[in-house]
């Protein structure tokens, strides 16, 4: 009995490493958006984006809740579910950010950045009037990196720790937080990668 027990054990230890490792290898080979690096501090980071081509959907509720709602449209869309056409490939990280200047509103828009090779074959226009195609103007961002899962108060204390250091930099925030959220929900806290953006200036 004892050695069927170790056997299992061992059978399941396996599988979660091989489970490790396919997660590893999709995370790593799904299209991201480049990025010019200006100045690395830790975990912040002050990058330089060119235009980005991005399908968004606006949804209200709290973060979370306009999080799950705007995510199926947007996945319809890019796998052909409501519209003629082939499938996009799906990138990351998927983006978040509320509407105006409130950090935690209860109107959100969420964003899936279309990569390169479909926006150079021409994007096809979305069947569902919720879906929007739109761009990203090249921009200066400071980013911060962390793990973990979402929740509202680790992202609250995200946000002010860039906050903080934006400032320390001697620039100025333009824009509200954008969430970027890099993996699925079913990924651990500790594998998980997550952002928090500003768009920031020196004026």
């Amino acid at each position: 009995m004892l050695k069927t027990v170790v056997l299992i054990a061992a059978a399941l230890a396996v599988l979660a490493a091989v489970g490790l490792l396919i997660f590893v290898y999709l995370v790593q080979n799904v299209e991201q958006p480049e990025y010019a690096l200006i100045q690395r501090d830790g975990d912040f980071e002050l990058r330089d984006y060119p235009l980005l081509r991005v399908a968004e959907v606006r949804r209200a509720g709290d973060r979370r809740a306009a999080l799950s709602a705007g995510f199926g449209p947007l996945a319809r869309y890019i796998f052909a579910k409501e519209r003629d056409g082939e499938k996009v490939a799906m990138t990351a990280p998927v983006i978040q950010q509320p509407d105006g200047d409130a950090v935690d509103g209860r109107d959100w828009t969420l964003g899936f950045i279309m990569p390169k090779a479909a926006v150079a074959a021409g994007l096809p226009d979305p069947a569902n009037a919720d879906v929007r195609l739109t761009e990203l103007p090249p921009r200066r961002v400071a980013a911060v990196r962390f793990s973990g899962r979402t929740t509202d108060a680790l992202t609250r204390v995200q946000r002010e720790r860039l906050e903080t250091w934006i400032a320390e930099q001697g620039l100025r925030i333009a824009s509200a937080p954008v969430y970027a959220y890099y993996n699925d929900p079913f990924t651990p806290g500790p594998l998980r990668r997550n952002e928090i953006i500003f768009d920031v200036t020196s004026d």
